[in-house]
């Protein structure tokens, strides 16, 4: 699951990191939400594998955070889409046309995840890569279009099962793309869905790092560096189911 991240580097440092053609401007964003605009990176038009020296013509675009389909009726009556599992993306309805045509890179500067246990508030981490920087997130895209002929470009996160690194957090991670499989993954042109399965196994576990953080996190209006802040986690307690002593005259299946 991904359903918050960040992305604070300047625009010259994702220009160089994505090749891009070019980027005018990114102000740092510490709370990226669903709904809100997302930048994804996507092929050009050039060549599907160009040379390094030729890669210029990957372009930057701007589509709202939650999927929706080219071929849903009305948008009311549809959920919003915000995370694809890269496990079954293939098959489902959703999203087997962007994962034959309209595969994308999405810039970040980490993730927010909360652990959730028993009856405790849940804790909230901010899960960034080990040496700074940015990471690529695997995603799809899509457009819709109204009856009057107007359209939305739309996207989600493709997630994996998280390592074991982040299990102890949740259960589910972004599918993290490495620059070496960038033009792989964009190039829809040759490579099928098929030949890009492998793109989807976790991240190794000493990528990211996890940081406990407040829950400022939790609401959306908080958009400030301090979000980022490692703070103390609470102390686990026990709930009473928990912490009641097992009953010995009772059969057990493990």
């Amino acid at each position: 699951m991904c359903g918050r991240f960040s992305l604070i580097s300047s625009a010259d440092a994702l220009a160089a990191f994505f090749e891009l053609a070019e980027l005018e401007r990114h102000e740092p964003r510490y709370n990226i939400a669903p709904t809100q605009p997302l930048l994804m990176v996507m092929a050009g038009h050039g060549p599907a594998l160009a040379p390094a020296s030729n890669r210029a013509n990957r372009v930057p675009v701007f589509v709202r955070w939650g999927l929706l389909p080219s071929w849903v009726k009305d948008p009311k009556d549809f959920p919003l889409i915000i995370n694809a599992r890269s496990e079954t993306a293939e098959a489902k309805a959703s999203f087997k046309s962007p994962m034959r045509h309209r595969r994308t890179l999405i810039p970040a500067s980490g993730f927010y995840e909360w652990q959730r246990q028993g009856r405790q508030k849940p804790q909230a981490y901010w899960v960034r890569p080990r040496d700074g920087g940015i990471v690529a997130f695997a995603g799809l895209m899509d457009t819709w279009s109204s009856a009057d002929g107007s359209e939305i470009d739309t996207g989600a996160i493709l997630t994996t099962g998280a390592n074991e690194a982040i299990s102890h957090i949740h259960h589910r991670m972004p599918v993290v793309i490495k620059p070496e499989d960038f033009s792989r993954w964009l190039d829809c042109k040759t490579q099928e869905p098929r030949h890009v399965r492998d793109l989807f196994e976790p991240v190794d576990n000493d990528f990211f790092e996890a940081i406990p953080v407040s829950d400022k996190v939790n609401k959306v209006a908080n958009m400030e560096p301090d979000l980022q802040d490692r703070v103390e986690p609470a102390p686990l307690v026990e709930s009473p189911s928990e912490s009641k002593p097992p009953n010995d005259d009772q059969m057990s299946l493990f």
